[in-house]
């Protein structure tokens, strides 16, 4: 099981971007998911989550700006980011509690790094 987060990359204060987290393998399940940033110098901080059944929850930082959905179908997830500030700068993770025919396991993606410039 695998998963791929992309769809970073350099953008000016004020723009857009959409990350994408996709899961893949021998997967029976894909249940919450969740976005978390990491700037340099700081903490791993949680960003968004949503639920299996799409409920969602956003950091107070975030919550106008950024919309977090996911098509189960495809086993994925998305972070469309509008308005992003130069302190959204940071790379982003993507993490899942994901279900195989034998186990049920949390999963990170490698990270995808978004650069704001002002």
């Amino acid at each position: 099981v695998q998963l791929q987060a992309s769809g970073g990359g350099s953008v000016q204060a004020g723009g857009s971007l959409r990350l994408t987290c996709t899961a893949s393998g021998n997967i029976f399940r894909v249940g919450d998911m969740w976005w978390y940033r990491q700037a340099p110098g700081k903490q791993r901080e949680l960003v968004a989550s949503i639920s299996l059944i799409g409920t969602t929850d956003y950091a107070d930082s975030v919550k106008g700006r950024f919309t977090i959905s996911r098509d189960n179908s495809k086993n994925t997830m998305y972070l469309q980011m509008n308005s992003v500030k130069p302190e959204d700068t940071a790379r982003y993770f993507c993490s899942a509690r994901i279900t195989t025919p034998s186990i049920t396991e949390m999963y990170w993606g490698q990270g995808t790094l978004v650069t704001v410039s002002s």
